[in-house]
């Protein structure tokens, strides 16, 4: 890739769903006899999708995720760390937010092209950002990678014309007739600066407003559909006992 790209993994989540003793970034997903914790899929897609710098957003109390991940050359990687400061207020146990945890590693990534997953979630083809970066990217200042979803509800759905322009996001809609969530999502420093300023200067925190903000703006936003591919978000008990009785089928 000719391009500088840099990897970015929003993990300042404090889990509080699963209440587990670790970072739940590190929950062990077991797969053809091979250990490893969830948060290491969306590293390995970044590579195998040409990333080799990678920046982890995290709290204060993410020590083992750290520890396990490193400098990430033992991932083919580089991997650096930024910490996503908490608000003043009551409420200590809930972070900032997406919008606000993404803008927080603004001074690395201001000048590149991003390359956008969450730790926990399971891309298929590992190198669905690739690809779609490969597709569509030279016409686009951001791409939004789309599979199928049966429950709309827990994600943010995308609505695109005939030539798969997005014309907007529905964020987590009761009801809807729309078929494709986002999964993932690459980006050009245009799109960075429009973040930077829609959190530092308007205050804005809703990532799906944001968005939508600057489809708005006149921003080329694109979607790349995954059809021979899956999704897999592990964000609660039933979400990973679901993913465990997949992988263990013969």
């Amino acid at each position: 890739m000719s391009e500088p790209v840099v990897g970015l993994i929003p993990a300042a989540g404090r889990g509080v769903r699963l209440g587990l003793p670790y970072p739940k970034e590190l929950y062990p997903i077991i797969r053809e006899n091979r250990y490893r914790p969830i948060a290491q899929f969306i590293v390995d897609s970044l590579v195998v999708s040409g990333v080799r710098d990678l920046v982890f957003v995290i709290n204060e109390s993410k020590h083992q995720l750290i520890g396990y991940f490193g400098d990430g050359r033992r991932f083919g990687c580089n991997a650096a760390y930024v910490v996503q400061e908490r608000p003043d207020g009551p409420d200590t146990s809930r972070s900032p937010g997406l919008a606000h945890a993404l803008d927080a590693a603004y001074h690395l990534i201001h000048d590149r092209i991003v390359f956008f997953g969450m730790p926990d979630t399971i891309l298929e083809p590992a190198d669905a950002l690739g690809r779609a970066w490969c597709a569509v990217g030279r016409q686009a200042d951001v791409v939004l990678v789309l599979f199928p979803t049966s429950r709309p509800e827990k994600f943010g759905m995308v609505r695109t014309d005939a030539g798969d322009r997005v014309i907007a996001v529905d964020d987590k809609p009761s009801q809807t007739d729309l078929t494709h969530m986002w999964g993932a999502i690459a980006w050009r420093p245009v799109f960075t600066e429009f973040l930077h300023t829609s959190v530092s200067e308007r205050g804005d925190l809703d990532f799906a407003t944001i968005l939508n903000g600057a489809i708005a703006a006149g921003m080329r936003v694109h979607a790349y559909r995954v059809h021979d591919g899956s999704y897999a978000d592990l964000g609660t008990y039933d979400e990973i006992q679901q993913l465990d009785a997949t992988l263990r089928q013969p």
